[in-house]
Formats: C-alpha cells, sequence, structure tokens
C-alpha cells in the first residue's frame, strides 16, 4: 500500500522543484545555457527554452538556431539574446563562449537537432568543458554511445537525456512504488505507445525542411519509430520497474502499404530481474492520441500509467479494490512530492516534465560546482547511460526482426 512510504507534510524538510531554488542558493544566479538547434518554428525548441527557465535554474544566454548565420542571428536577437550571441556554428558558439570575460560564457548546452547531429555535438561540447542535455535518441549506434560514456566518465561533466515522460510526479511515484516493494517481485511489463502522426502516406506530402529529415535514414538513424518513440517506451519500462531489458524478439516494419520506412514495432521483452513482457509502438495508428501506457504486474498487485491523464496512477493490491493516486495527494513519496508544483487538483503536463529535468541537471551542475551535498532525487534524470541502453535495445530489437523474430540479447558490456 502506498502508505507503506515515506508521508510528506510541512515538518518533513520536503519542499517543491518551484519552491526552493538550490542554484541560485548555491551560485547566487541562474546557470548559463546555451540552446543548440530548435529555431524559428520548431515545436521541441520552444518546449526546451522555456522548460530550462521555468524554475530559474539556467538563463538562455547563446545559441546556434540555424546552420545560417543570418537566421541564427536574427533568430537569436528575436528571443532576446545580445547582439552577436546567435552563431552560425557549434564550433564558433563555443570558441567565443569560452572567450567571453569570466562569468559570463555559457556552463551547459541544450541539444535539440536532427539526431546524425546529437553525437557530434554533445561530444563537441563535453571536449570543451559544458555540461550537455540532449533529446533522445542519443546516437545513431552502440559505438557512438559507448564512446559519449566514456567522454562523460572522462570529463566528468554531467549530461541529462531527455526521457522526459519519467519526470512526471506520478511516473516517480510508481519508480518509488516498486522500489519500496509495494507489488513485490515484479513479474511483467508492458508498455504502448501509440500516435498518429504518420498514418496518412505523409512522404508523398510538400514537408517542410524540418520535417522532411525524419524520412531520411541518415540522418533519423537506423529506426524512424523506434529513435522517436521505441526509446521512450523502453526507457519509462526500465525507469519504473528498476530492471534492465536484456533480451528482445521483435517484429519492426511498416504498416502503411508502400512505405520505405519502419512505423510499427512489437517486441517481446525479458528483463535481468526475470520479468518478461510486450511493448508496441506505432506511428501509424489512425485517430490515436499521443498515448503512452505504461503498466507493471508484481506478485502483489498493480501499477498503471497513461499519459493521456498523467497526473493519476492506478494502484490494485491482489484482492482488493482499485484504488487511484492524484498528482498533490498528502501521500505521496518525496521523489513525486518534490516534482509537484502546484496544488492537487490544478494539473500539470507535458511542458513541466522537460522543466524537471532541466532543474534536476542543473541542481547537480551546481552541486558540483560548489562542492555541496547534492539532493539524491535530483540524481534521477536520465544520462548517458540511459542512452547506452536505449542504443543497445534498439540495435538488438532490429537485429531480432532482421532474423525473423528471434531472441536476440541486448549486449550492453
Amino acid at each position: 500500500m502506498v502508505g507503506q512510504l515515506a508521508r510528506v507534510d510541512t515538518g518533513d524538510g520536503m519542499t517543491p522543484i518551484a519552491s526552493d531554488n538550490p542554484v541560485r542558493r548555491l551560485l547566487g544566479r541562474p546557470l548559463r545555457l546555451g540552446i543548440i538547434g530548435g529555431g524559428s518554428g520548431s515545436f521541441i525548441g520552444q518546449i526546451h527554452r522555456s522548460s530550462a527557465v521555468l524554475d530559474g535554474r539556467f538563463e538562455v544566454v547563446a545559441g546556434v538556431f540555424s546552420s545560417q548565420a543570418e537566421r541564427s542571428a536574427a533568430f537569436g536577437a528575436e528571443i532576446g539574446l545580445q547582439a552577436g550571441r546567435g552563431y552560425g556554428s557549434v564550433e564558433q558558439m563555443i570558441t567565443v563562449e569560452a572567450e567571453r570575460s569570466a562569468g559570463d560564457g555559457i556552463e551547459a548546452v541544450a541539444v535539440m537537432t536532427p539526431n546524425d547531429r546529437h553525437f557530434p555535438e554533445c561530444s563537441a561540447a563535453l571536449s570543451a568543458g559544458l555540461h550537455v542535455i540532449c533529446d533522445k535518441p542519443m546516437t545513431h549506434t552502440v559505438a557512438q554511445a559507448r564512446a559519449l560514456v566514456d567522454l562523460v566518465e572522462s570529463t566528468q561533466k554531467a549530461f541529462c537525456l531527455t526521457y522526459n515522460y519519467s519526470a512526471y510526479p506520478m511516473v516517480r511515484q510508481a519508480r518509488a512504488m516498486v522500489a519500496a516493494g509495494v507489488l513485490g517481485d515484479i513479474r511483467i511489463v508492458q508498455t504502448e505507445y501509440f500516435q498518429s502522426g504518420m498514418a496518412a502516406a505523409v512522404e508523398d506530402a510538400a514537408l517542410t525542411a524540418k520535417l522532411r529529415w525524419k524520412l531520411d535514414a541518415s540522418r533519423v538513424g537506423p529506426s524512424l519509430v523506434m529513435g522517436d518513440i521505441g526509446s521512450h517506451a523502453h526507457h519509462l519500462a526500465c525507469f519504473v520497474s528498476g530492471a534492465t531489458v536484456v533480451s528482445v524478439a521483435a517484429d519492426i516494419g511498416a504498416v502503411v502499404p508502400g512505405r520505405s520506412f519502419d512505423d510499427y514495432a512489437a517486441m517481446l521483452w525479458r528483463f535481468d530481474n526475470g520479468a518478461r513482457g510486450s511493448c508496441v509502438v506505432t506511428q501509424a495508428a489512425a485517430g490515436a492520441e499521443n498515448n503512452l501506457t505504461l503498466r507493471i504486474y508484481g506478485e502483489r498487485g498493480m501499477l498503471e500509467w497513461q499519459h493521456r491523464s498523467p497526473n493519476y496512477l492506478h494502484h490494485a493490491a491482489q484482492g482488493e479494490s482499485m484504488r487511484i493516486l492524484g498528482r498533490g495527494d498528502a501521500d505521496l513519496d518525496p521523489a513525486a512530492a518534490r516534482v509537484c508544483r502546484i496544488a492537487r487538483g490544478h494539473p500539470e503536463g507535458f511542458r513541466e516534465t522537460f522543466a524537471t529535468l532541466y532543474a534536476d541537471f542543473a541542481e547537480t551542475i551546481a552541486a558540483r560546482q560548489t562542492a555541496a551535498e547534492p539532493d539524491p532525487l535530483s540524481a534521477w534524470y536520465p544520462g548517458v547511460k540511459d542512452g547506452l541502453l536505449s542504443a543497445c535495445f534498439i540495435e538488438a530489437a532490429l537485429l531480432s526482426s532482421q532474423n525473423a523474430g528471434g531472441w536476440t540479447d541486448c549486449a550492453v558490456a
């Protein structure tokens, strides 16, 4: 039962993210952030920029918003950057910002470019001594992912990967309940992620350059559906269950006739704790909402969470009635309570999940810069090793599908 977990009240020292700012407390100012990508017309760019500043942990001071220098400079001016801080290339931004007077250059970068640019841009930033927050998928290949793991370890810089669904309060509540043994041993883990954006023949449409790259395998990576949403479903399953997928049997392909890229994947998976389960993801389910679902079954009960109603978590103990836990409830685990910004009954959503990742990421950076003791719960954000696990999973799933769905190990070592 949830009552077995730590209660949160005004006397236990737990403070919601929005009510306390360890970054300002430790540094006396927000961290200085440079943006890579996410220029004019970008949905995800606007989400990143607004989320980064939502809780006062970061200030956006520079960016590379286009490969065309004039367009990048113009967009930088449009969002209020100082003249000259909208750069024409990543190399230029890194070099010029490093030469700025002490206490003025960027300290971290946020990467939200097309997938093929994630690895080189993250590598360049880390090598220059900058902390990095990057959109998923982290890399195209397992080799690239391993190289980034090594680079993060050698530079000792913070690295955050934006698997933002893991930052919903009730997802963190689910993880805490599983870790506390509320369900007992985990036996089944199921995820589904259905979208409708590619149910029509979008490849025949006059897409803008901002969308056309997603149909180019050299840019999007080995699988569009697995990189875009399969990686989210995989990370969510591992994040909440506390287990790692070690083998997979997959069927990956296209359900839209004549399509040359993957829009559907159905997988069976096995975890290192003995649990089994399934995962189905598609971007071609006509009429579907953007809905990610997680179900976890243990020896003593189950949990279910849906992105369509993210402020609630369903918990059913074996032999008892279903209970619905709500974001902001008084008896949530501290891991969930600290990422609730507003009172119960007022919904929080997608943008706030990115803001939570930025807040956790910033707290890690500030603690390192001041040798302070970080809040252990701020370390719950996805990191570079999560990106490696994703790359190994995607590679194994694709190999399995190519081999008629045979069981394939997700080799991480």
